[in-house]
This record gives structure tokens, sequence and C-alpha cells, in this order.
């Protein structure tokens, strides 16, 4: 798996400004507490029938047993995880987040939402499904605190379905010289 994000996770902090350590620190705790289930249940599911209904998997039965503030620990920390390694590996992740994201009235505060908007940012177009969540998150705060006002113009955020097909670089492979 290759990091998406990699040297772009800096240049997005014209975006977002970076939040009080305190607060980033809450959330690395909040996501430390369900990071071994989470990962736990995403390896338990990779193995899995991927057409089985999320409630009968264990990340479906993972999220049942999580109150909200637990729910939103564990979507931050599998949004963080996708942006950090988005490929075909990251399928089952994925599909929990999206159920996440579908999770109506789970409390998401502006500071989680930037979080997450900067970690989205930073991945880029390569992560086609990177705002999911963070669009979800900010659709439940209250009017006028959306933190996807603070986006750039160029970095519209993708609705899901919209694929961003990467396009790599032609490689170039030096001319072998002839012995003579």
């Amino acid at each position: 798996m290759a990091s998406v994000a990699g040297r772009a996770a800096a240049s997005t902090r014209d975006v977002f400004p970076p939040l009080p350590r305190a607060v980033v620190q809450s959330f690395y705790r909040r996501m430390r507490a369900v990071a071994p289930a989470a990962v736990g249940a995403i390896e338990r599911d990779r193995t899995g029938d991927p057409d089985r209904s999320f409630a009968d998997t264990a990340c479906g039965r993972l999220a049942r047993s999580l109150d909200d503030a637990g729910l939103r620990a564990l979507g931050m920390w599998t949004h963080h995880w996708c942006m950090r390694f988005y490929d075909d590996d990251t399928r089952v992740g994925r599909r929990l987040v999206r159920e996440i994201a579908d999770r109506p009235g789970l409390g998401w505060t502006a500071d989680e939402v930037r979080w997450m908007l900067r970690e989205s940012v930073a991945a880029g177009p390569a992560a086609a499904e990177r705002f999911t969540l963070p669009r979800a998150a900010a659709a439940q705060l209250p009017p006028g605190e959306s933190p996807l006002d603070e986006l750039p113009a160029d970095e519209p955020p993708t609705r899901p379905g919209d694929a961003v097909v990467p396009r790599q670089r032609e490689a170039v492979v030096p001319r072998q010289r002839r012995a003579g």
C-alpha cells in the first residue's frame, strides 16, 4: 500500500490552518480507543463475502456496538486510514466510511470536519471518495458552520460516484548507448 497523501499533506496548511494541539490530541486519543477493534473488524471483513449485508459484517457489528461519540471516532479513524492508504485494499474501510456517513445525528463538530477535510485535500484526486464522510458530517452542522465553504475553488468536494481517475505520468526510459 502506498500513501496517497504523501508530501501533499504539507501543502494543505494554507487551506485549513492547524487546529489547536489539544483538540487534535483529543481526536487521536478517541481514535486510538477504537483502532484495535476497527483493524480487527476490517481484517475479518476483507476475507469475508464482499456482498454480505453491512449488518452481517464485523464492521457492522462494531458500528452497532458504539454510541454516537464512538461511531464518530470510528469514522474519523477509518477516514484517516483510507486517506493514507487509498487503493483496492481499502474497499472494506471505504464501505465502513459510507455507512457511517449515512448515519444522521452523530453530533459532528466543525473541528472534526475541518480535520477530515484537511486529510481529504491532502489525499488529492487519487482518492475519489475522499469527501464522503466530511461532506456528510458537514451537512449535520448548524447552518453557517460548514467548513466546506472554506475549501478553495479548485478543490471542489466530489460527491460519491464522481470518479476521478488519476493519470500516471509516462515513464521516461533512458536510451541505451550503443557500444561501438
